[in-house]
């Protein structure tokens, strides 16, 4: 399961999918309607808020609406009821560790979709995340992913800010 900090619109079709697919789980999962995945450590920034479910529901509907700027069709009715939430606070750390490890996703999956990629000077949080300085965080798992060096840097040298 990756619930990605970064905004949706970077991930390639079968990313974007998948996301889909592993937020409807989280969902789930927090709704207690599945007994798999309830220690996931993607999951603990949503249950550190006062409101889980709102707020995976919220982190769904920005999913939703990328699919629906793509012309894709995710069943919105499986969205909980959301409302407003409070943002949710990520490091940039996290944020660019995300960004290396979907580039390294995406240097094996969709090379031509990095050529999408390519202008990306600043990269956007998802907008249910507020980032504040930091580093990669804590319930992250790193073990595989891209080297630390390579975090603070985009694609060809574009740096991340």
């Amino acid at each position: 399961m990756r619930l990605w900090t970064l905004h949706p619109k970077y991930l390639d079709p079968k990313g974007l999918a998948a996301l889909w697919r592993e937020a409807l789980l989280a969902q789930s999962v927090l709704r207690r309607q599945t007994k798999g995945y309830t220690r996931h450590p993607q999951l603990v920034r949503f249950r550190e808020t006062k409101t889980p479910v709102r707020c995976v529901a919220e982190y769904l509907r920005v999913i939703n609406e990328e699919g629906k700027r793509r012309g894709y069709k995710f069943d919105s009715r499986k969205i909980a009821r959301g409302g407003q939430v409070k943002s949710i606070v990520a490091t940039n750390g996290q944020l660019q560790f995300e960004w290396a490890h979907l580039l390294g996703k995406l240097r094996q999956r969709n090379p031509k979709w990095i050529k999408e990629l390519k202008s990306v000077q600043s990269v956007d949080p998802h907008p249910l995340f507020k980032i504040i300085p930091g580093g990669v965080e804590e319930w992250e798992k790193i073990s595989g992913a891209a080297p630390i060096g390579s975090m603070s840097r985009g694609i060809e040298g574009t740096s991340m800010k």
